[in-house]
């Protein structure tokens, strides 16, 4: 009795030790029963350990704590491209556009510090989603919109796929259609992404987000997945949280716009991205796309190696 409570004491203390942060997936045992965990679960990380084969205290504790230094590792990525891509290419007295999501927001946080040391001054930003929008004003960055500057000289943003060309998949965060208005009144448009993002083709991947008006938009959906360039699309409508292409309520999502958000699945790579983009922008109902072709400038990747920059 008394080895068996040693025994519940010591896992009891590993559920608390090893805890990840919150929200984190649990890249570190993926393919186990039970990984997509969180702060919350750390018996389901014991659990799956065990199914493993890892049945010592010691075993499991190396694998929850491999866990926490994958996930912090992965936001480590997200912030070297983020100040890299602001540092080689923001300039003081330029205007500059700012992306939105995980990856963009590390540039945002750049930009602020360097304002706040004096290494850049008169910069004037634009935004690209209202989340943005407020993280830039949280850290005082001077911002403005299209419509008194329209030609920007530089802007920063993620992608959730790229091609060997540097065609893009982006709207995973919801924001594709202002992304794309304003990255295409840049001079420079510089894509920052971990290398988990590159693929051989877009679409299998990560689904291709489509913004369409609210009305008649199940007409809307059948009329994109009969378009050639996209045979064999399955268009799903998003529902819950605009920011997350997961389905996490029972009402269409809303755009910054206030327009839904369609993502298409793919079975297999596109054949012709920038087809499908004209088909769709074609398309009555469709407000734009997710497939960024020939507009990227750069491309700075970070890996296990290192960061390395493609250019166009």
């Amino acid at each position: 009795m008394a080895r068996l409570q040693v025994s519940c004491l010591c896992l009891g203390a590993l559920s608390t030790c090893f805890l990840v942060p919150p929200a984190t997936k649990c890249r570190g045992l993926r393919g186990l029963p039970g990984t997509s965990a969180s702060r919350s679960e750390p018996s389901r990380l014991i659990g799956a350990a065990q199914v493993a084969g890892c049945t010592s205290l010691l075993s499991i504790a190396v694998l929850l704590r491999s866990v926490g230094r994958k996930a912090a590792s992965q936001d480590e990525l997200k912030k070297q491209v983020g100040y890299k891509a602001v540092d080689d290419y923001v300039k003081s007295g330029t205007v500059i556009g700012l992306g939105t999501g995980s990856t963009a927001a590390f540039a945002v946080e750049r930009v602020g510090e360097k304002l706040k040391s004096g290494e850049l001054k008169d910069i004037i930003a634009i935004p690209t989603s209202i989340r943005t929008k407020e993280q830039a004003e949280s850290l005082g960055i001077p911002l403005a919109t299209l419509d008194t500057h329209s030609d920007l000289d530089v802007a920063i943003d993620g992608a959730d796929e790229v091609d060997p060309a540097l065609n893009l998949v982006k709207g995973g965060g919801g924001a594709l259609f202002r992304e794309k208005i304003v990255e295409m009144c840049a001079k420079k448009f510089i894509v920052i992404v971990d290398e988990s993002k590159l693929c051989d083709g877009l679409g299998p991947g990560f689904p291709v987000p489509v913004e369409i008006v609210p009305f008649c938009h199940e007409h809307t959906m059948r009329q994109v997945a009969a378009l050639p360039a996209l045979k064999g699309c399955e268009p799903v409508l998003r529902l819950g949280n605009v920011a997350n292409n997961q389905p996490d309520g029972d009402e269409p999502a809303i755009t910054d716009n206030g327009n839904y958000i369609v993502d298409l699945k793919f079975s297999s790579p596109i054949k012709d991205p920038v087809a499908a983009g004209e088909q769709l922008k074609a398309t009555v109902g469709v407000v734009d796309h997710g497939l960024f072709t020939s507009m990227t400038t750069a491309c700075i990747v970070a890996g296990s190696d290192g960061i390395i920059v493609k250019e166009a």
